[in-house]
């Protein structure tokens, strides 16, 4: 159940000021963002992580002790509060040290929602889209001068990009190579800096997730939720009971009086329930012309525009292709606009957005012949959700119209828990329905039982498949799958890797494996 709101978070205070705080795992994307939001509140920062990476150099380099031995208890003499990832068990050495000491324990969500208060935070929420619109959201108030702080679960380079600055590093979307960005996260100032929010508390944007009610720990002063579906049903078991832990989000945001404000999906977002209830302002997004906030996209163009209760707001073309990249785009949009953006400046900023990590993100193209788009054009995607892996799949075959070049899309999908691959079976079956060929390796195994795990096979959503006259194929390890994209693949075909587990792996070794075709 989530937290009743009683007051605006932005009111309220969370002193950490020379208190010696520990992260276990503080090298994940959202933990290394925590730590840095940490210090700026005046915290001393350590922690620890299985294995040195950029992230952790980089704390490092500003001052951060990172230790690398989790598997004795390495928590400092001085310690007044520990904070751990949310993959961290209970039983890991440090979590028990913790405890045998009795010192105050935080996971992830729970110290992300108490450095929202005493900020302006937006907590944008949804079953899709959540990271590419906070990254969307976070780039468009920076390039509008609001210098927000942004903590997002993915990589985005832009993100480190300061205000005015629009055409430096990462890859333009449909230009291979660039430069791969390490940034899950942004600092910002205290106070918003200009317009007509300018000396309120500084804005604090967040991914909000749903996994296991995570952002019912969360203190936003304004949120988004873009979309309500079925997911984590291990955690939740139906489709009402994840309703109900979006409602419980929604109830978290101030009174309309203390500016609170929920954005939320005109359609496919459950809004009636979810908003019963709630305090707070609500205003509704989406390409019906009924909402509050109209969303129209003109596919050749790709240009959004985005309408206020009739009035048009801004438009703008998107590098980044797709009817749901639109809307997530129009979201940050709206909600950039609310926090007191210039329109015409946030749009501005969209027009220049480049995309996020594992999110349509095209990794290059092996064996050109001399001619763009002559070889096999490789993307990398996180979808793991039926939903997502249609719109994905649907925008891809638009943008890049393989069989405009006698090719194929070729996919390769590892399904991501066996929980959610068995209760949404002939969802995902159904939504391969624009690949023309689709390589499926072992389920990712993650949190489930051994029981859940023998209920359900890859190659039941390959029977599935072949049902509907998809060519697919049940391969591992992810070894043989390169070796069978190597005989595969011909030119003019597009291959999407797609899934939330270590498959990412394959499109790598595809491109760095010989060259050669298949016939």
């Amino acid at each position: 159940m989530g937290q009743t709101s009683v007051s605006n978070p932005a009111s309220r205070t969370f002193d950490v000021k020379g208190k010696h705080v520990y992260l276990i795992g503080i090298g994940g994307s959202g933990m290394s963002g925590l730590a840095r939001l940490l210090r700026t509140r005046g915290a001393v920062v350590s922690g620890s992580d299985r294995e040195e990476s950029d992230l952790t150099r980089e704390l490092t380099a500003q001052g951060v002790k990172v230790s690398y031995n989790q598997t004795k208890p390495g928590l400092p003499e001085a310690c007044d509060l520990v904070v751990a990832s949310a993959a961290v068990r209970p039983d890991h050495p440090e979590m028990m040290a913790a405890t045998a000491r009795g010192l105050a324990v935080l996971s992830y969500a729970e110290a992300l929602g108490r450095c929202m208060l005493g900020r302006t935070g937006v907590g944008v929420a949804g079953t899709h889209g959540k990271s590419s619109t906070t990254a969307m959201l976070g780039y468009a108030l920076t390039q509008a001068g609001l210098d927000p702080s942004v903590i997002v679960g993915a990589t985005c380079a832009q993100l480190g990009e300061p205000a005015g600055v629009t055409g430096g590093g990462g890859a333009s979307f449909g230009v291979p190579g660039g430069a791969r960005g390490n940034v899950g996260f942004r600092l910002g100032s205290e106070a918003i800096p200009s317009g007509p929010r300018a000396g309120q508390p500084g804005v604090l944007v967040a991914e909000s997730c749903e996994f296991n009610r995570s952002f019912h720990s969360l203190f936003p002063s304004m949120g988004l939720i873009l979309n309500v579906e079925a997911d984590h049903l291990d955690v939740y078991g139906s489709l009402d009971a994840v309703v109900q832990a979006f409602r419980d989000f929604a109830r978290l945001i101030p009174p309309a009086a203390e500016g609170g404000w929920l954005l939320i999906g005109h359609d496919g977002a459950h809004r009636r329930e979810v908003t019963a209830g709630a305090a707070c302002e609500v205003e509704t997004i989406g390409f019906a012309p009924e909402a509050d906030w109209n969303v129209s996209f003109d596919q050749p163009s790709r240009t959004a525009t985005l309408r206020h209760r009739g009035k048009v707001m801004a438009s703008w073309g998107l590098r980044v292709p797709g009817q749901h990249m639109a809307y997530n785009s129009a979201a940050a949009v709206a909600a950039a606009i609310r926090l007191g953006a210039e329109p015409a400046k946030a749009a501005a900023a969209l027009a220049n957005f480049r995309g996020v990590d594992r999110r349509m993100q095209l990794l290059g193209e092996k064996n050109p012949g001399g001619v763009a788009r002559s070889g096999v054009r490789v993307y990398d995607d996180y979808g793991h959700h039926p939903t997502e892996i249609d719109a994905t799949l649907r925008a891809l075959r638009e943008f890049e119209r393989p069989e405009d070049r006698g090719g194929r899309l070729i996919c390769v999908f590892q399904p991501h828990q066996h929980s959610r691959t068995r209760f949404l079976l002939e969802e995902f079956a159904q939504s391969f329905s624009k690949a023309d060929v689709v390589i499926v390796p072992h389920i990712y195994f993650v949190r489930d039982s051994e029981i859940e795990r023998n209920r359900v096979s890859s190659a039941d959503l390959v029977d599935r498949l072949r049902q509907r006259g998809i060519q697919a194929m049940h391969l591992y390890p992810f070894e043989a799958i390169v070796e069978q994209l190597q005989n595969l693949c011909r030119p003019g075909d597009l291959l999407v890797v797609m899934g939330a587990g270590p498959v990412w792996q394959i499109a790598k070794g595809y491109l760095e494996a010989g060259a050669g075709f298949g016939k």
